[in-house]
């Protein structure tokens, strides 16, 4: 066959559906890493469910992988799916609703029998039935064509259907006119024969069927992307979070000790650190989320840089250590990958909605720093400042992301080291200037003593503290002034932020939005900056304290718009701390934005005037 030369695009959005045992993640991630290291941006939503294995061919255990790879800078995993490659009836009915208009479905023709239509609770075939006539339908036997492929190995008929998903991706490789060879590069490293070998041949079969046999109209390119100059990965969210961590202790000269009891999303952050044991770090699989915590303590206590991770449910059991390391001033690090609620509501879903439980989730007055981070890239970046303010105002700080940055994965500039700054820590060891709590002037830490530095012995628990010496204190003017010391020094971090970047407009509609809502804002207020709307987006990573020149920008703005994943919990804050008239855009389905539905909400707030 003569192939004419690609059409080129300039972004495309692909989402892998089947069940959860067919590897739609794994052919997804795979996707999208060769993407990358062609030099395309990428932005992906893995959606999973919640279940180890629902039924197969349910809609119940439908798997999902979506990546957006484009040859500009975006933010999102995209709006509309262009090509869905559904393995079976329930995947493909499941998602077709993000299917746009004239988009390419591949399915897999093998899985639409009788049986398996009405696993999927349909009443007649999709194939037949004339609701896809609105999409470029596109019919592979991939289960048939896929046990072709690997007969010589001698696999039995379960094996050789889980290289499957492989012929799909090879399908797709030549769709975008890219190589197999570093997904046959990884298979050759993953696994071991026969397997091995029978992966490399569906995945070839794959693309080599889909280029004799003419099912698609044409081939497409995406160019590369225009990055700064650098060396790049493509990375997770969690995986940023553990070499940001990692990164830090080295900058701090400490050891890192993690102390986490397995949860989804976050158990990832303890998989990542686990091999770093040759950079000082130390990882520990607690029985439970309140031994992690204060396993977490106590290392800090010991001298070294101790973080714990989660999501909302271990959040709720830790808060007493939490508050334990609130009255002994140890520096912590708390990690709240959040995820749906109340309970155990949407464990593989994504939501915003922690952030009042982690503001005021504790017994008593309790104040901790609080930071978010906004991306994938960006959970390095803030690793590195929750260590920084943590050991620096001895005090602990919760660091929140979310299950769609968490899984996320988009290409990170791999930093220069020796450009991070060090933070190294000024452990007290002088025990005729030593009081246990003394106050630095500046950031009203008290001093970091370590254990068995003699002449430095001191009290350390859970009751009220005597100002000064630390010794166990009833009195109560000495309570209130040790809670107001407490709440003053969380407010003294803010001196030391930069100032709050605006982008857009200085006046008329202002967005104000924190953590993974992001990409979908910055995409939104472009979009409608260039249709002439005056609009502005402030978004926060430092939430408690707040920035000092905040109230001074929202000030500025007729009207204030706060999107969030939650019911609205930043928007309270905002109205109680700043006495402004703010108004919320909330998602609560755990799902992210679209970038259409906050050009809808900023169309719907913006004035006359702001036109």
């Amino acid at each position: 066959m003569t192939q004419n030369a690609p059409q080129v695009l300039d972004r495309v959005v692909i989402r892998f559906a089947g069940d959860s045992g067919d590897g739609m993640q794994l052919v997804g991630g795979q996707f999208t890493r060769s993407s990358a290291l062609i030099g395309n941006d990428v932005a992906t939503l893995p959606d999973y469910p919640a279940e180890i294995r629902a039924p197969a061919g349910t809609r119940e255990g439908v798997s999902g992988f979506q990546v957006q790879f484009a040859g500009h800078d975006i933010h999102t995993p995209g709006d509309e799916v262009d090509v869905l490659v559904a393995m079976n009836p329930a995947a493909l009915v499941k998602n077709l609703i993000a299917l746009r208009k004239g988009g390419v479905i591949v399915v897999n023709s093998d899985k639409f029998k009788s049986g398996d239509l009405t696993k999927a609770r349909l009443e007649s075939n999709p194939l037949e039935d004339g609701s896809l006539m609105d999409y470029r339908v596109v019919q592979a036997p991939i289960t048939t064509l896929t046990r072709e492929s690997v007969a010589p190995f001698e696999l039995n008929t379960k094996e050789a259907d889980r290289c499957k998903n492989f012929f799909a991706l090879g399908m797709m490789y030549w769709l975008y006119s890219r190589s197999t060879q570093t997904t046959v590069d990884y298979i050759e490293g993953k696994f071991r024969s026969p397997y091995k070998e029978a992966n490399v041949a569906a995945l070839t079969a794959g693309h080599d069927f889909a280029a004799t046999i003419e099912l698609f109209q044409a081939t497409y390119e995406v160019p590369k992307a225009e990055f700064p100059a650098g060396d790049y990965r493509n990375i997770t969210g969690n995986a940023a979070l553990a070499i940001g961590l990692a990164t830090a202790a080295n900058k701090a000269g400490l050891a890192l000790f993690y102390g986490s009891y397995p949860i989804t999303p976050a158990s990832d952050i303890l998989h990542s650190l686990a091999p770093f044991k040759n950079y000082g770090v130390w990882t520990y699989q607690a029985e439970d989320e309140i031994a992690a915590v204060c396993a977490a303590i106590g290392a800090s206590y010991g001298g070294n840089i101790g973080v714990t991770g989660t999501s909302g449910p271990g959040i709720a059991l830790k808060s007493e250590a939490i508050g334990l390391a609130v009255i002994t001033e140890l520096p912590l690090v708390v990690i709240d990958v959040q995820r749906g609620g109340p309970s155990t509501g949407l464990p593989t879903k994504t939501e915003q909605s922690d952030l009042l439980q982690n503001m005021y989730g504790r017994n008593g007055e309790a104040p901790t720093a609080i930071l978010c981070a906004r991306s994938p890239s960006d959970c390095f970046e803030v690793a590195l400042e929750a260590v920084r303010i943590a050991i620096t105002y001895m005090m602990p700080v919760v660091l929140l992301s979310d299950g769609y940055i968490a899984n996320g994965a988009e290409p990170w500039p791999i930093p220069d080291i020796d450009r991070i700054p060090e933070m190294k820590p000024a452990f007290h060891t002088d025990p005729e200037t030593f009081q246990p709590y003394m106050r630095d002037p500046a950031t009203l830490a008290r001093p970091w003593a370590k254990p068995g530095t003699p002449g430095l012995e001191h009290r350390i628990g859970g009751l009220e503290k005597a100002d000064g010496s630390g010794n166990v204190s009833y009195d109560p003017d000495n309570h209130q002034r040790m809670c107001e010391m407490r709440a003053e020094k969380v407010q003294r971090i803010a001196e030391s932020l930069p100032p709050t970047e605006v982008v857009g407009d200085h006046d008329g509609l202002l967005v104000l939005g924190w953590g993974s809502t992001w990409g979908a804002i910055s995409m939104a207020v472009k979009d409608c900056r260039a249709r002439g709307l005056r609009v502005g987006h402030v978004h926060l990573r430092h939430l408690n304290p707040l920035p000092n020149d905040l109230g001074d920008i929202l000030s500025r703005y007729d009207k204030v718009l706060v999107p969030e994943m939650n019911l609205g919990q930043l928007l309270k804050i905002i109205r109680a701390e700043y006495l402004v008239d703010a108004v919320g855009l909330n998602k609560i389905k755990g799902l992210p934005f679209l970038t259409r539905e906050l050009i809808e909400g900023i169309e719907q707030h913006a004035t006359q005037e702001q036109r």
